[in-house]
């Protein structure tokens, strides 16, 4: 009776005459949705590429420098060289500039979500089914409806890690703002500090090493999608991964992927510097 030999659900079907659906109706209004992120996205990666590549190498070192150290800025300045020594430097600016679009739209949507979300119990209840389908659906599902709403390309690419990077910084803001002492909060209240107040002063400076630890892991998850999201025709150093894995170049796969690693060691240890830095202060 119950052998499960016949599809019952067509939830497939379903699903793909939605998606048809959209594409029909409402393309118009994925096209607007694209326009921000394609400007934004177009614009840093022409500055990135436009500067010489010696002046971007100090900028970084001295940015790894002044957060964190001496060493994290040598390792900096060593590593960008190793990679552009590799051939892959205008792989590496391509990288730089999708993940930081991604990361800043993120930023955008996610640290007003997540305050949201850390001061009201109902709407923390309500978008959490959404995080939690957003971080455990394999990023190879979505990557069918972000081709047929918004094409290939590196625009679609930064849509699907946007996607995929999104939540870590809405869920650690969150966790941050409700993670501040409530008799801090009834303090600032009974000085006779507005709402508004007490989240620009109060909380949210509380609650910037938590952001910032959400930022560094919306980073690293920007990063691990830069593989994924060459499949869709996106560029950057994911494109070398790519390739080798079609060609079976091990050596082309191999300096691609270790020039990834060493951008996510950065900017990791950049990222997790300014958070200490600010709980420091």
């Amino acid at each position: 009776m119950f052998s499960f030999e016949e599809k019952v659900i067509p939830l497939d079907t379903w699903i793909t005459n939605f998606i048809d659906w959209l594409v029909e109706g409402y393309r118009w209004f994925f096209q607007i949705l694209k326009w921000p992120v394609e400007v934004t996205l177009t614009g840093i990666q022409q500055g990135i590429t436009a500067l010489p590549p010696l002046l971007v190498i100090a900028v970084l070192g001295i940015v790894a420098w002044r957060v964190s150290g001496i060493k994290l800025g040598v390792f900096t300045v060593v590593t960008l060289i190793f990679i552009g020594l590799l051939g892959l430097w205008e792989d590496t600016m391509i990288t730089l500039a999708m993940v930081l679009c991604s990361v800043v739209f993120c930023t955008l949507a996610g640290i007003p979500l997540g305050i949201l979300a850390g001061r009201s119990d109902r709407f923390e209840m309500a978008l959490r089914p959404m995080l939690d389908a957003m971080q455990t659906t394999p990023a190879f599902v979505y990557l069918v409806p972000i081709v047929m709403l918004f094409s290939i390309g590196n625009v679609a690419g930064v849509l699907a890690t946007i996607v995929f990077a999104l939540p870590p910084i809405i869920r650690l803001t969150s966790l941050g703002i409700r993670q501040v002492h409530p008799e801090l909060v009834e303090a600032a209240l009974a000085f006779g500090a507005t709402n508004w107040q007490v989240l620009a002063k109060v909380q949210i400076p509380l609650a910037l090493p938590t952001i910032m630890a959400g930022l560094n892991q919306t980073i690293m998850m920007a990063l691990s999608m830069v593989v994924i999201a060459s499949l869709i025709g996106a560029g950057g150093l994911g494109a070398p991964v790519v390739l080798g894995l079609n060609t079976l170049d091990i050596g082309l796969a191999t300096i691609g992927g270790l020039s990834i690693v060493l951008i996510a060691i950065v900017l990791d240890r950049i990222t997790q510097s300014m958070g200490t830095t600010k709980k420091q202060n």
